[in-house]
């Protein structure tokens, strides 16, 4: 019996030891995990994403295939991530069997998947469809982002006068200030919004008109980082306004009061054009093309308006031409018979009368005299003496002439003038008129225009050293010696 109860323990005790034998190899059994990254909506294959479980185990990388490869993993549940810079982390909740291998892919997107886009900008100031607004204006806007991620702005710019485009780009703040508009246009703007992640966000647009530009009536130029540049300003000399660019030689503005144009010479190359524009500087364009403006100096050149503001008359050396505003219908009206250029012109539309002023190559032998339409020769002003002259400029009615001279009669290379004084010749009797007896000695009176009213002359007074600064000046015809300073560092202008 005792042998047999024996037997009995030692049996069950085999049993007892291979069971708990059994229950240790399933716990502690490994398994592994294999699989690949790839990216969301691709299926590119992502490298280099961190694959690790959690408890942890091992850590492995994913290859140039995106794949990868974890083994020896004890039996059990687990957390499995996938993450590298840049991505959203992944993770997967596996169950690790013994002996056993699981395939799990990753989908992996950019970390700001989730990121939502900015609102639209809501556009506060000038108010839509504002008008008379000045020609510097401030833009205002509100900006916002549910995420509250940093943004930055783009401004863009339209007008209803050309089809320009103007983008400003970066803009931290929610305002931006315009600058140099025009007067009387139209502007359409827009705010785009972005965050840096999403693509940008457009405000709806809106508008707003610049003011009226003032009746500015005298136009003249100014020296500006070496090249010439066009202004006008009123009677008074204030509410100056810059009418072309910097960055390009324009200079003689001539205003035709008629068609609200003012045309004028600009380099172009080698050349010089005539060119025309509002009287707020838009709409610069190019009227001559084939033909130049050329003379001995074009400093001294001049030409005019004529036929009520259609056409222009402009010299080019010995030739003396006409010429449509829309640049058609070219035409030559004469040529000097003695090879002399034609520095300046100016016509008389009621009386269909043209003054020039010609000269040598060295601006010298000067004569002032009038023709008709037909190149016909009608009455010499100035002829026979020495010394620069010229300004030519008919009156309204064409029965007086404005012109200056240097009554030192001195010449030289350099063509300066040591005394020049304006005179107001009368065609009635040819009787002439200086106006310049009270001028401060050694200065020059140049570049001088009737007055509208005909009453008061506007001309550049300068020192006689040639590099001085140049103003313009006004004075009564009746009271010649009451002059006075209108626009100081400036010269070439016109009153019309």
């Amino acid at each position: 019996m005792i042998k047999y109860i024996t037997k009995i323990i030692t049996v069950l005790t085999v049993l007892t030891m291979t069971s708990c034998s059994e229950d240790t190899i399933d716990l502690e059994g490994l398994g592994a995990v294999r699989g690949s990254v790839v990216a969301i909506g691709t299926n590119e294959p992502l490298e280099n994403v961190k694959i690790s479980t959690n408890p942890s185990s091992s850590t492995v990388f994913t290859d140039a295939n995106g794949e990868y490869l974890i083994e020896n993993i004890p039996s059990g549940d687990y957390s499995l991530s996938a993450q590298r810079d840049g991505l959203l982390a992944q993770f997967e909740a596996i169950s690790v069997i013994a002996d056993r291998e699981l395939e799990i892919v990753f989908e992996m997107d950019i970390e700001t998947a989730g990121n939502r886009p900015p609102d639209a900008a809501v556009l506060d100031t000038p108010a839509d469809n504002s008008v008379d607004e000045p020609l510097e204006v401030v833009l205002v806007w509100t900006g916002s982002d549910p995420d509250d991620d940093s943004l930055t702005y783009t401004v863009t710019l339209r007008n209803d006068e050309n089809s320009d485009v103007l983008v400003f780009e970066n803009i931290a703040d929610t305002t931006y200030t315009l600058t140099n508009l025009s007067y009387k246009v139209k502007y359409f703007w827009q705010v785009s919004s972005s965050d840096g992640i999403n693509d940008p966000v457009n405000s709806s647009a809106f508008a707003f008109e610049t003011m009226n530009p003032p009746n500015n009536r005298i136009v003249y130029t100014r020296s500006v980082n070496g090249n010439s540049v066009i202004y006008s300003a009123n009677e008074q000399g204030g509410t100056e306004i810059q009418l072309t660019s910097e960055t390009k030689n324009s200079f003689r503005p001539r205003r035709h009061v008629g068609t609200g144009k003012i045309a004028f010479l600009q380099s172009v190359g080698s050349q010089t054009h005539l060119f025309t524009m509002n009287e707020d500087g838009s709409q610069i364009t190019q009227v001559t093309s084939q033909i130049s403006v050329a003379g001995f100096n074009l400093g001294e050149v001049n030409f005019s308006w004529s036929d009520n503001g259609s056409k222009l008359l402009f010299p080019n050396q010995d030739k003396l031409y006409s010429i449509n505003v829309g640049g058609s219908g070219l035409n030559l009206i004469y040529q000097t018979t003695n090879g002399n250029l034609i520095s300046e012109v100016d016509k008389n539309d009621n009386n269909d009368i043209l003054v020039l002023k010609t000269n040598n190559l060295d601006g010298y032998e000067v004569e002032i005299f009038t023709i008709n339409m037909s190149g016909t020769m009608l009455e010499t002003v100035l002829s026979g003496t020495t010394g620069a002259a010229g300004s030519v400029n008919l009156s309204v009615d064409g029965t007086k002439l404005l012109y200056c001279r240097d009554v030192s009669g001195f010449e030289s290379s350099d063509y300066r003038q040591l005394d020049s004084h304006l005179f107001v010749y009368d065609f009635s009797d040819s009787s002439i008129l200086d106006i310049s007896l009270e001028k401060p000695a050694g200065t020059n009176d140049l570049d001088a225009r009737f007055s509208p009213n005909e009453a008061t002359l506007i001309f550049v007074n300068t020192s006689n050293d040639g590099i001085s600064q140049k103003n313009i000046q006004i004075m009564s015809i009746l009271e010649i010696g009451d002059r006075a300073n209108l626009i100081t560092d400036a010269s070439m202008v016109d009153w019309e």
